[in-house]
């Protein structure tokens, strides 16, 4: 039974990591990070504000859109650019219009998970082969049969500028 059970977690937790993989999953998580940090600040006690005034409302809707800037980042990677460059100005905007964008750790935040939102490029998957069947391994090697492809391996002159003729004087 323990085994099973092994499995499922393995499976489960190599399910996550392929989802992970597909989109900038640390960068979603800075800017939501960051958007709690910014968003809590106003609802902690008075001693610990600076001040409160219009800053708590504008914290508060700061602090949820940068939550929702993290979660479109996971669930649409495609608008990665548009929400990393969002999240950027919004740490900025906070950083000025509430408490220091919650004591610049909140701004600092958004800062790398929009840097690493924008910066995120998906890479294509890569395709399982089967065993002994792989490109450069022993078996694959010595098969007698295995065909080759010419526009896989480069020729000799490739990256060469072609040469005059040569004239004989004779």
């Amino acid at each position: 039974m323990r085994t099973r059970r092994d499995s499922l977690v393995r499976r489960g937790w190599r399910a996550f990591r392929n989802w992970r993989r597909r989109r900038p999953f640390w960068g979603g998580v800075l800017a939501m990070l960051s958007g709690a940090e910014i968003a809590a600040l106003p609802l902690a006690p008075a001693s610990v504000m600076f001040v409160q005034g219009p800053a708590g409302i504008t914290s508060v809707l700061m602090g949820v859109f940068l939550i929702a800037l993290g979660l479109i980042t996971w669930a649409t990677p495609g608008q990665r650019t548009i929400a990393g460059v969002l999240t950027v100005l919004v740490g900025l905007g906070a950083l000025v219009l509430s408490n220091l964008g919650g004591f610049v750790i909140g701004t600092l935040l958004a800062l790398l998970g929009g840097g690493l939102m924008f910066a995120w490029q998906p890479t294509p998957r890569r395709r399982r082969s089967r065993r002994g069947k792989r490109r450069g391994t022993p078996e694959s090697r010595s098969d007698p049969d295995r065909e080759e492809n010419p526009a896989e391996e480069p020729s000799p002159t490739a990256g060469t500028l072609p040469q005059p003729p040569s004239v004989n004087q004779g």
